[in-house]
């Protein structure tokens, strides 16, 4: 009789879920992590907005240099986690300190696209990708603190052999739905089988290596894949623009940009 794979799927939120400093400590730095995200994302737009010209600006020096909020977020990382290694934190400082973390990772994944292309691109088209990490990293965080594990080892009385031909499964699933072009169902599917899966059985996106490699591009599973890649397009930049603001048109960026560089020139001259 051929062997049966039995996988067990985990979600396991015990009742001392936050009595755990581990857990404890990571449910506060994602919670510090999302609300630091939300509070800059909206104050930025809030700053963008000509209903509110009260709402405080950005911090510019007095020789036109604007430090984003990265700046600060990269500053708290950096305190908070050198804290946390050289001193023998207990209940509550370990939580303190996770909060700091969380609220520097906010503050700097909400300027992920500056990292990326080394500009000023946030509310520009690449800007888009900073909220798209948030999501990525919030998924991806909150299967993690709520203790979900893709197979439950300590319960699993399946053999070695079984759990290894699970675990390639797993990895050939995730892999398969990335190539696709499916990036976030791979790496969530990492945890979550189910979620690379669907990205594994459904169309490929149509500039993915999947597509180019076996879809005719005059056929009919192409065009089928273009179709439904506009639709997700279409949702994508309608929750996006909802949650991080639509981005500026290219002749706004430009007005932009020249008047920084406008602000800045005073201090090129006094050097």
């Amino acid at each position: 009789m051929a062997p049966v794979i039995a996988l067990t799927l985990r979600l396991e939120l015990p009742a001392d879920f936050l009595d755990r400093p581990e857990q404890r400590a990571g449910f506060v730095l994602l919670g510090a992590f999302l609300i630091s995200f939300l509070f800059i994302r909206t104050s930025a737009r809030l700053m963008r907005s000509p209903k509110v010209p009260w709402w405080p600006g950005s911090v510019t020096t007095s020789g036109g240099l604007h430090l984003h909020h990265l700046v600060w977020g990269i500053f708290l990382l950096m305190v908070s986690g050198f804290l946390a290694f050289v001193t023998d934190s207990g209940s509550p400082r370990t939580e303190i300190l996770a909060g700091a973390f969380g609220v520097g990772a906010g503050l700097t994944m909400d300027e992920f696209a500056l990292w990326v292309h080394l500009r000023d691109v946030y509310w520009a088209e690449e800007g888009r990708a900073s909220v798209t990490a948030t999501v990525i990293v919030l998924l991806i965080g909150g299967l993690v603190v709520l203790g979900f594990a893709p197979f439950d080892l300590r319960n699993n009385g399946s053999s070695v052999h079984t759990l290894v031909v699970a675990v390639i499964l797993d990895l050939v699933l995730a892999t398969l739905s990335i190539v696709k072009g499916k990036r976030v169902l791979g790496l969530i599917g990492l945890l979550f089988p189910f979620a690379s899966l669907t990205g594994a059985l459904r169309l490929a996106t149509p500039q993915s290596l999947w597509a180019r490699r076996f879809y005719n591009p005059n056929g009919r599973r192409f065009a089928r894949a273009e179709a439904r890649w506009a639709r997700v397009q279409a949702r994508r930049r309608r929750w996006s623009d909802t949650i991080g603001g639509a981005p500026e048109t290219a002749p706004a960026i430009q007005a932009s940009l020249a008047g920084e560089q406008q602000v800045a020139s005073p201090a090129v001259r006094d050097e």
